[in-house]
């Protein structure tokens, strides 16, 4: 049976978009896009692919029982409307591009997908960056707060390196290569992650000095070899509570742990688990549904003061 050129879109609440564009990117594989509609306060969320009719039933189902999950955790998907249609590959080549933006994250960094032809400022190190298989484009709100971390935590008077924990697409590696911190180091479980992280480093030109490995935050040692000034974990929060002191003994004395990947209602529990571990939180934002922190170890703090 041959497959056909198709969208999936999930029309749902302004406040569940980002949830939503989760859950259509872990089953499509692919960045969705979305449209907000000003009057009705709605936001319709879409993936474009290649799928059989065979398979647009366990797909409604798949995603029927995600938004039930979503639902659960306490968020607002109302009307969580799925449709799956088929669409003329003609309309599909350029118009989805629309939806990619340029990131501008001040004087120092600027994230765009390759067909823009935004010129970075002088001041700015560029970063290109497709959508594609693996998480992480700086569209979503988790990835923006930790390139944000990355650029307001870096001293160009400094040496400061860098870990990044379930890399994705490699974008906060390759980004903080950028920003000047060395060495970088970035893994994943996904060996597609991995594969395509590492085709990111190269379109960058970072391969030199940033190889991605393969590997799983559950099964690394628990007393690492090295130690990082910065550490970015976009991970789901109860990763993040199991393997706490796993990331914490990764940071060196007097660095930051950036966490993001948190509903806000789940946030609080994160929290708590690096507070009890002698870890403050130092900066913090919530977007939508949302919310990533950074922290710092009481004890530097004190020192500091």
């Amino acid at each position: 049976m041959s497959k056909l050129l198709r969208s999936i879109s999930i029309t749902t609440s302004l406040s569940a978009e980002d949830a939503v564009g989760v859950l259509l990117e872990l089953e499509q594989g692919q960045t969705p896009s979305s449209y907000a509609d000003a009057l009705t306060r709605l936001s319709t969320v879409s993936v474009y692919g290649e799928i059989e009719t065979r398979d647009v039933a366990g797909i409604k189902r798949r995603l029927r029982e995600g938004l039930q999950a979503l639902a659960a955790d306490g968020i607002d998907i109302a009307p969580a409307r799925i449709q799956v249609k088929k669409v003329p590959a003609r309309d599909w080549s350029e118009s989805w591009k629309r939806h990619f933006k340029p990131l501008d994250l001040g004087p120092r960094l600027l994230v765009k997908p390759t067909w823009s032809r935004r010129v970075p400022k002088k001041t700015q190190a560029l970063m290109v960056l497709d959508p594609g298989l693996s998480f992480g484009t700086g569209q979503h709100a988790t990835t923006r707060f930790c390139l944000e971390q990355l650029v307001a935590l870096r001293d160009p008077q400094s040496v400061q390196s860098m870990l990044d924990v379930g890399t994705g697409s490699g974008i906060l590696a390759i980004a903080a290569v950028k920003l000047g911190y060395q060495p970088v180091n970035a893994f994943d479980f996904d060996a597609d992650c991995v594969r395509v992280a590492n085709e990111n480093t190269e379109l960058n030109g970072v391969a030199a000095v940033l190889i991605v490995t393969h590997d799983d935050i559950t099964q690394v040692p628990k007393k690492p070899k090295q130690r990082y000034s910065v550490v970015c974990a976009n991970l789901i929060y109860d990763l993040l509570i199991a393997e706490r002191d796993r990331l914490l003994a990764r940071v060196t004395p007097g660095g930051s742990l950036v966490l993001a990947g948190i509903l806000e209602t789940q946030f609080g529990m994160v929290r708590k688990a690096f507070e009890e571990a002698g870890w403050k939180l130092v900066a913090a934002t919530t977007d939508k549904e949302w919310r990533s922190g950074t922290f710092m170890e009481v004890s530097t703090i004190q020192k500091a003061r």
